[in-house]
């Protein structure tokens, strides 16, 4: 039987297939859910089946339509992340916060995305002032290095879009139901359901010390179900009169943690790894707080919980390992 060898496994050609069907169904960027009901919360899930002409993708640009609102991307390991800001056609209601501007496009930027292999793109954002039925198109840009693939375009009045070449991804808006899917996992708290793995961690939330270090204010965010992505967040303050560095984090809920720093300039917010970790000089505070400096947890095995508590180790350059647990609070966090 003929296979196919990729990161050092090797399968048989009919089970390659059958993993990947689902993404052969199209030859064009789509979504993996292809609806959405009205005022929901929800994952967007692009689905990238190819390269250009046989290059391997290296950006992914996605421009998000009016009534696809608070959006978020999940970020992507080996990518770097940007997020365009701009004005709503309308005023959106956020939890009773009035919202005029917000995210309109995502940029997924110098990664490489081999032709051999599909991935997908996802976008947590809410469904909001649309009427059912309507479908709202999302215009992609496939960059793979000099080549460029525009997947933009869209029929006039909802005419049928299987004929066109390039075909925007489309989410149709459908009635919502009596269950209601608008949630920052508020009202889902389950207390008493704290992830186990704790060791010898202080309890959540309370101040750890290691050192000249003291270590306060540890939350996480809530996630959606399925959203493998989230956040964390934590105050260090360095005492001493010494220098210390913020290495690495681990985590027993999450196949890895990383270090991430967020910036914005002219409206346009990156992301990106701080591989080298994070510096806590003598004498200074270093908050790692939303839309700055952050904890991101990649390929967590269970979506946090409001209510729930969160596991990790610090590992500092000279005080060294810390247990620490963090609160889960909702998705809006502090």
């Amino acid at each position: 039987m003929k296979t196919i060898k990729t990161f050092g496994k090797t399968l048989p050609l009919a089970a390659l297939l059958s993993a990947t069907a689902f993404a052969g169904a199209e030859a064009h960027v789509s979504f993996l859910d292809k609806e959405a009901s009205q005022e929901s919360t929800i994952l967007a899930t692009l689905q990238v089946p190819h390269g250009c002409d046989g290059k391997a993708t290296t950006e992914v640009r996605v421009k998000l339509p009016e009534g696809f609102v608070f959006a978020k991307p999940q970020p992507k390991a080996g990518w770097e992340l940007e997020v365009i800001k701009g004005d709503y056609q309308k005023t959106y209601d956020n939890h009773g916060d009035k919202v005029t501007t917000g995210a309109v496009e995502i940029r997924w930027k110098n990664g490489n995305l081999s032709d051999d292999f599909y991935d997908t793109f996802v976008i947590q954002g809410k469904v909001s002032g649309v009427e059912a039925g309507t479908s709202l198109a999302f215009p992609v840009t496939q960059m793979c290095g000099d080549a460029v693939t525009a997947w933009d375009q869209v029929a006039k009045d909802g005419g049928d879009p299987h004929g066109m070449k390039s075909p925007a991804p489309l989410l149709k808006v459908v009635a919502g139901d009596s269950h209601g899917h608008d949630h920052d996992m508020a009202g889902m708290d389950m207390a008493g359901m704290g992830m186990t793995g704790m060791g010898a961690a202080a309890p959540a939330g309370e101040t750890v010390k290691a050192g000249d270090l003291e270590i306060s204010g540890g939350f996480a965010k809530a996630m959606l179900p399925g959203q493998p992505v989230g956040g964390g967040f934590f105050t260090v303050k360095n005492s001493g009169q010494t220098d210390d560095r913020l290495l690495s984090v681990t985590s027993p809920v999450s196949g890895e943690v990383q270090i991430h720093a967020m910036e914005t300039k002219d409206n346009v917010m990156r992301m990106r790894q701080l591989k080298d970790g994070v510096a806590i000089a003598a004498g200074e505070t270093v908050k790692l707080e939303p839309g700055n400096l952050h904890l991101m947890f990649q390929k967590v095995k269970t979506p946090f919980k409001q209510g729930d508590t969160v596991p990790v180790t610090l590992i500092f350059e000279k005080a060294g390992k810390v247990d620490l647990v963090l609160q889960v609070l909702s998705a809006q966090g502090k």
